[in-house]
């Protein structure tokens, strides 16, 4: 009698694992890649405005209104660019917008805008993480279901 019920009961097993391993790979590893992406999209933005910040701060050691410069036109084509007058900057505020600011202004917001930008990356570090908890819980769920040991120590590794 124990037979035919554990002949039943293995592709039900088969069929919930198979459906774990989909949950995993197009959910989760999906999720997880689009917070890295992300993430690696905003550490892009924090490294602009430092570039910038340190631009302006070249331009106020230097003391001079005039400046002259290489500009990329796109696709790496660049002209030359002389600024008469660049006490006066504009920056990129999001969403497309700019605003013209002084010196001063722009380094005021640099400072506020990498730290909010950084408090998001830390965010998005810690959805990440939750993601890998979730994906490594599901993957020992698996090796339960199958009847598998834990692995040893030296084989358990990151995730992704």
């Amino acid at each position: 009698m124990s037979a035919p019920d554990n002949a039943t009961a293995r592709p039900n097993v088969d069929q919930k694992v198979l459906q774990y391993e989909t949950f995993i790979n197009e959910v989760l590893k999906r999720d997880l890649q689009k917070v890295v992406e992300q993430r690696d999209q905003v550490y892009e933005k924090i490294s602009q405005y430092l570039q910038l910040k340190n631009t302006i701060q070249s331009l106020q050691e230097a003391g001079s209104q005039q400046l002259k410069t290489d500009v990329d036109l796109g696709c790496n084509f660049y002209v030359q660019a002389e600024v008469e007058d660049s006490s006066r900057i504009f920056v990129a505020v999001g969403y497309g917008f700019f605003v013209e600011m002084t010196h001063d202004e722009a380094l005021r917001f640099i400072e506020k805008k990498t730290s909010q930008l950084t408090a998001f990356t830390e965010q998005l570090t810690k959805d990440s993480a939750k993601i890998k908890a979730h994906i490594r819980m599901v993957l020992e769920g698996l090796r339960e279901l199958q009847g598998l040991g834990d692995l040893p120590e030296s084989r358990r590794g990151d995730v992704f």
